[in-house]
């Protein structure tokens, strides 16, 4: 085995991908220097005669089938060329060693792309390629040296880093298969391989180098082969970029001079408003028009300008042996007078712009600004104060002058001293730089660095300036300035970076009062409105109208209002749809019956926008009337739950698939009746001649008991007769497979989704249900059950923006200050003892958060389950509560789950938090499920039993989060395509104890009371359901569901169940949305 061959490791954390095997070359005999091939992706790769020890000893000539993990690797190995995404060949001189001491030769080597089960890819670089081997191998040493965690059980390996699940393996054959497909170039094109990651990572670092320079710079230094080769991807953006810089139009491009000195253009910059840590308030600039090379000088006020300027002149006249012939400013008073004799005595033309005519003065204008907006891109980036501007502007002034103007490839620099400028030299402005202490002030017992802060480069020097940030020496304080060469560079981290979340508002929280509650005044502070801009809502020219003038009550207030026409027409809709479907027959009476009566039902249906799309009229039976074992026996009819909307939307999302709704019209008129039922004919519609007879009902209608499950039985035998099958784990989703393509269709009452593998699927399922029903196509799915969908170039966002703005306007919430976290982490709440304080009203604001948390928001799951614990007689502090908990609402009122394409797996995540409630002592659990980067089930409740311990109660939270899983894990079962044999859901819990617990077979007579929940866990451990794994608290996205946490921890939990702000941007055709993170 030859130990000179190292390999490194990289994972991003953003794209989810892992790169193995990244080589380097270590100190090597002479003998073996003359095997070193360059490779140009990774540097240089060595290969030996020895280069490689393989356990795996049994070769063929078949190419291999599958990954196997073997621990006695030093190298991963494939035996099938066709799978390498990049390829070198290579002579077959080289051998590789078998554990039977036979020898197979190395014919190539390259990159192979493993994508995991849990939708991570690893990346294997520079794995070999041996057509003798009968498995392809990865190196198990090589994992396990570069951090990843190999943990072997009876049947399975199972594969992590840092807690997180990578992907898996089962025993076959004596090994461990690995389950994973291999990513090739044809067929993925879009994914990045491992060193356009290491490239896009280092073009992020030279844009910081460069002072935040523009993407357009750094590829003409990378043409110019005066940067490492970096990918600088067209779409690249810089967030600091665009927070510092703004556009402005550009002047029209005036004759240029050839020659140095010819023309100097100069202009001073005013930043007064923040003097710098020296005093300064300006600084000047001059610009050589021939060469583009900048001077800057920094200024405490105006009148040192010509100071500045003879200095100037002095320098460049002697270095260039040149005169300066003429000076370009504009009319300010620094450049009138004195300045003016000085270019006068030195024969120097001084040419002033027109007055209030800055782009006489272009290039200096121009150079000022770009100055300006490095300065502030480097400030925000790096965190510094704004005092430090002079620094700033002095390093990007040195950057600039090596940056290759836009006309010319030469860089300034270049032109003006004659040579090529180096660039390693360059460091990132604000970065953390450890620097080695002077010779007398080091000490003999402490630290030989001290942590600076990298603020510049010397001027007329090779060394670099820094100010001190933290220092343990007594001879070096903070903030000093100091000037060295001896530093070890820290890019990535910006000490004095903050996070961009200001102090939340330190006002009293107010309760939100109505007239039903106004008699409590729960704290004496004077009203005063908002000084916040009210959120315009785009409801449309009929809103007014809409909301003055409800739905009619009665038959007779419908057809005599003044929305007449249009509920005239809704109601001979619905009679259409009633006598088209046959739904009754007119006939006499029987003797000792009674008929049913009826009632019209009258709706406006609104649009996403809140205007109005559709009246809708309603004729329903009054079935409260009806006798049980009588007129109706059987009445229960399920609907899909709101989990397995989302779950087939994720899927949809996952697979890049269109999703289409339809309505069914008058559904429930479509249920046989097998009772024998009778109903008063309808007011208006009675048929002449026929006044005195009655309705008996064929078919169901809206209002009978019997009615919804007559209607799902209907659906039901339709489905099945054109070859659908039922999910078992919910029985109003329907999935077809055929070898064309599969669909999947969603039910709830009368509303459903389609979701198809293609276009002729979902158009022969609409047309199979318009033959059996009276269907409205609504084409492209945009709004179920309130919830919005909406398409993004990743997947699909759901939210419900419409529904927060009708609650906070509801509630009186709209004008508030926002909260940024749901739950006040200091308020403990309690039972109310005394009178109740707006009980109803109460009740209504949790019922509207109730529905909102079920359908797509889990960040108030917690909040919304304790503050309902209070309904029946609720205080002042639960009205606090809650009007906290609208505040925060409003802060995030266009939050939305957010579904990618990745990663494919369905994971879990589950906490509890022991003791909660000190009244009952019983704990609070929780629980997430998430699927291509978004939740799609959740739960936070208050636990049944007493735990005596955390560790009882998390293992109660970990028993409720399995239950989900098993669920979860037999409905995919059913969706077509998915992956077989299923994978172990992987629930993540960051309690030790309980994962011991549950991996244990010991009894504990201590825990016997949790005993059943206990052998729960352990048959979904040993039936592969469920795999745990541990993860840190910190990392834990169940959390919030358990207990209230701090803004930073809200904020990155959300992120982490996939909770993102939907921005609404109206465009000229359409309405389009973008994802993003709200200003804070």
């Amino acid at each position: 085995m030859d130990h000179g061959i190292g390999s490194g490791l990289i994972w991003d954390h953003w794209r989810g991908q892992i790169v193995v095997g990244v080589s380097r070359i270590m100190a090597t005999p002479k003998r073996e220097r003359a095997h070193m091939v360059k490779d140009e992706r990774t540097s240089v790769a060595m290969i030996t005669e020895s280069s490689a020890f393989i356990a795996e000893v049994n070769i063929a000539g078949e190419k291999p089938q599958g990954w196997y993990v073997d621990t006695g690797a030093t190298r991963h190995v494939c035996g099938d060329k066709n799978l390498f995404n990049m390829f070198k060949e290579m002579t077959g001189d080289q051998k590789l060693y078998m554990g039977n001491e036979a020898t197979a030769n190395i014919m190539g080597e390259g990159d192979v792309i493993l994508k995991m089960t849990s939708g991570k890819e690893l990346t294997l670089s520079n794995t070999l390629y041996v057509p003798e081997i009968r498995k392809n191998l990865v190196s198990g040493w090589l994992l396990n040296k570069f951090g990843f965690k190999l943990v072997f059980e009876f049947d399975k390996v199972i594969v992590t880093k840092c807690g997180i699940l990578v992907g898996k393996g089962y025993a076959l054959n004596g090994m461990f298969k690995i389950n994973a497909m291999v990513v090739k170039n044809d067929l993925f094109k879009n994914i990045t391989s491992s060193i356009c990651m290491l490239e896009f990572s280092n073009s992020n670092v030279w844009h910081g180098r460069l002072g935040h320079v523009n993407f357009n710079s750094i590829r003409r230094l990378i043409k110019l082969n005066s940067i490492p080769s970096v990918q600088i991807n067209k779409k690249m953006k810089c967030e600091t970029c665009v927070e510092s810089k703004l556009t402005r139009s550009s002047f029209k491009s005036v004759e240029r001079i050839t020659e140095p000195l010819d023309l100097i253009h100069t202009d001073v910059c005013d930043l007064k408003s923040v003097p710098t840590r020296g005093g300064n308030k300006y600084f000047i600039t001059f610009i050589d028009d021939s060469t583009k090379y900048c001077y800057v000088y920094l200024l405490k006020s105006k009148d040192e300008a010509i100071d500045k300027f003879v200095l100037y002149k002095n320098e460049v006249e002697n270095q260039l042996n040149k005169k300066i012939k003429v000076v370009r400013s504009d009319r300010g008073g620094e450049y009138v007078s004195p300045f003016a004799d000085v270019c006068a005595q030195s024969g120097i033309i001084h040419e002033c712009t027109a007055p209030y005519s800055p782009q006489q003065n272009g290039t200096a204008e121009r150079k000022n600004r770009t100055l300006k907006e490095m300065m502030n891109a480097m400030l925000i980036s790096s965190g510094l104060s704004q005092d430090m501007w002079g620094e700033a502007v002095l390093s990007a002034n040195y950057i600039l002058n090596k940056i290759p103007h836009k006309k010319r490839d030469e860089t300034p620099y270049e032109l003006w001293m004659g040579r090529k400028p180096s660039y390693k030299y360059l460091k990132v402005w604000g970065c953390l730089a450890k620097v080695l202490i002077p010779e007398p002030k080091v000490q003999k017992i402490g630290p030989k660095t001290i942590d600076c802060i990298f603020i510049g480069y010397a001027h007329n020097s090779s060394a670099y300036r820094f100010m001190v940030h933290e220092s343990k020496n007594p001879g070096i304080h903070k903030n000093t300035i100091m000037e060295s060469m001896n530093a070890s560079f820290f890019e990535n981290t910006f000490p004095c970076l903050k996070p961009k979340h200001p102090s939340s508002s330190k006002r009293v929280d107010n309760v939100v009062h109505d007239k039903r509650h106004a008699q409590y005044e729960l704290e004496e502070v004077e009203p005063r409105r908002s000084k916040r801009p009210r959120i315009d809502k785009s409801f449309g020219p009929d809103f007014m109208t809409y909301m003055v003038e409800g739905a009619p009550n009665t038959y007779r207030e419908a057809i005599t209002c003044s929305e007449s026409p249009q509920w005239k027409e809704a109601i001979k809709s619905e009679i259409d749809s009633i006598l088209q479907n046959h739904t009754w027959e007119l006939v006499d009476l029987p003797p000792g019956c009674k008929p049913l009566g009826y009632r019209w039902m009258f709706k406006k249906k609104p649009k996403p926008d809140g205007t109005i799309d559709k009246y809708k009229a309603r004729l329903v039976v009054k079935g409260y009337r009806q006798k049980e074992g009588l007129d109706y026996f059987d009445t229960y009819s399920p609907v899909t739950r709101i989990t397995s909307i989302r779950l087939v939307l994720a899927i949809a999302a996952l697979r890049n698939l269109e999703v289409h709704q339809m309505d069914v019209k008058t559904a429930f008129l479509n249920g046989d009746l097998e009772e024998e039922i009778y109903m008063e004919q309808p007011e208006g519609f009675s048929a002449p001649g026929q006044e005195g007879k009655v309705c008996r009902l064929v078919k169901s209608l809206y209002g009978l008991k019997q009615a919804p499950k007559q209607w799902h039985q209907k659906f039901d035998n339709v489905m099945l007769d054109n070859d659908f099958k039922i999910n078992e784990c919910d029985k109003c989703v329907y999935v077809k497979d055929t070898s064309r393509g599969y669909v999947i269709l969603c039910l709830y009452v009368d509303d459903m989704l389609i979701i198809g593998s293609d276009d002729s699927m979902i158009k022969s399922t609409k047309d199979m249900l318009k033959a059996k029903f009276d269907m409205k196509d609504m084409g492209l799915a945009d709004v179920i059950l309130g919830v919005k969908i909406t398409r993004t170039q990743d997947g699909l966002v759901l939210s419900q923006t419409q529904y927060v703005d009708k609650i906070l306007e509801k509630f009186n919430a709209g004008d508030t200050c926002v909260a940024k976290t749901p739950v006040d982490t200091t308020q403990h709440l309690s039972k109310n003892k005394g009178d109740g304080v707006a009980q109803l009203e109460y009740s209504r604001v949790i019922g509207s958060l109730m529905y909102l948390m079920t359908c797509t928001r889990p960040d108030l799951a917690y909040a919304v389950s304790k503050l309902s614990r209070y309904t029946s007689n609720p205080s002042v502090e639960h009205w606090k509560s809650i009007t906290r908990l609208l505040r925060y609402l409003r802060y995030t009122r266009n939050y939305g789950l957010h579904y990618n394409r990745n990663p494919a797996v369905i994971e879990g995540y589950t906490d509890a938090n022991w003791i909660s409630d000190m009244k009952d002592s019983k704990s609070t659990s929780g629980y997430v499920f998430t699927l291509g980067g978004a939740a799609i089930s959740w739960k936070s409740c208050k636990q049944t039993v007493i735990a005596k311990s955390t560790m009882e109660s998390e293992f109660i939270a970990l028993e409720k989060c399995g239950e989900e899983a098993e669920w979860l894990r037999q409905f995919v079962e059913d969706i077509p395509r998915w992956p077989k044999p299923l994978t172990a859901i992987c629930i993540h819990c960051d309690s030790q104890s309980a994962i011991g617990r549950a991996k244990s077979s010991m009894y504990n007579g201590k825990s016997r009371h949790i005993r059943r929940r206990y052998n729960t866990v352990r048959q979904l451990l040993s039936t592969g359901v469920i795999t745990i794994d541990y993860v840190k608290s910190k990392e834990n996205i169940a959390d919030p569901l358990t207990k209230g946490l701090s803004k930073e921890l809200v904020h990155k939990s959300s992120r982490g169940m996939g909770l993102k702000p939907v921005k609404e941007v109206n465009t000229k055709e359409n309405l389009t949305y973008e994802i993003g993170d709200p200003k804070i």
